[in-house]
């Protein structure tokens, strides 16, 4: 006796379009070369992601946060499905991810773009830059010593030491070198 297989049997028309949308959707760029390579449309709307994916991660709902970042939610999905998870039916995010982020990092030499493909190291540096803001906003450095001998890690295994130094802060503070529009680099085009 023949067994029904359980599912949806698709055509071979089914099939193709299946293929073809899969093939529209670009590749996660994985390195900061292949994101350079991208176009700037691609980078605006894969920076928008990772931002998206944070609100969610904040508890935002998936359609208010990519309606916050004028982002579609199936692009949402479609470009950030490694950081996301269904639960009773709704999207939501898991609790660290492996997307690309390109951020620039503050070191003695200045600002620095490097590529992280984690979302913790994403948020220490967006720590950094929030502990240094504070500092040159008040004085106040008790953050900043946070992350002294502190290091983000990059896509490719190199370590980046944060700016700690008072001298070398206020030094480049004064030399217009710093500026809080944001930390991901895609917005400092």
């Amino acid at each position: 006796m023949r067994h029904k297989r359980q599912g949806k049997h698709l055509s071979s028309n089914q099939k193709r379009q299946k293929k073809q949308s899969r093939k529209s959707t670009p590749p996660a760029p994985r390195t900061l070369r292949q994101y350079s390579s991208k176009s700037n449309k691609f980078q605006e709307t894969w920076d928008s992601v990772a931002h998206v994916i944070s609100r969610i991660r904040d508890g935002v709902s998936l359609q208010k946060a990519s309606k916050e970042f004028g982002i579609a939610p199936s692009v949402i999905v479609k470009l950030g499905r490694p950081a996301l998870r269904k639960k009773k039916g709704r999207y939501v995010a898991t609790k660290t991810d492996r997307l690309l982020r390109v951020v620039t990092t503050l070191g003695a030499k200045g600002k620095k773009v490097i590529a992280t493909r984690d979302s913790r190291q994403a948020s220490l540096v967006g720590g950094h830059w929030a502990a240094v803001q504070k500092y040159l906003q008040t004085g106040d450095d008790a953050d900043l010593l946070k992350f002294k001998n502190k290091r983000a890690i990059d896509a490719s295994g190199n370590r980046h030491r944060f700016l700690t130094n008072l001298e070398e802060l206020n030094r480049q503070a004064s030399a217009g070198v710093l500026s809080f529009e944001s930390m991901y680099a895609g917005e400092l085009r």
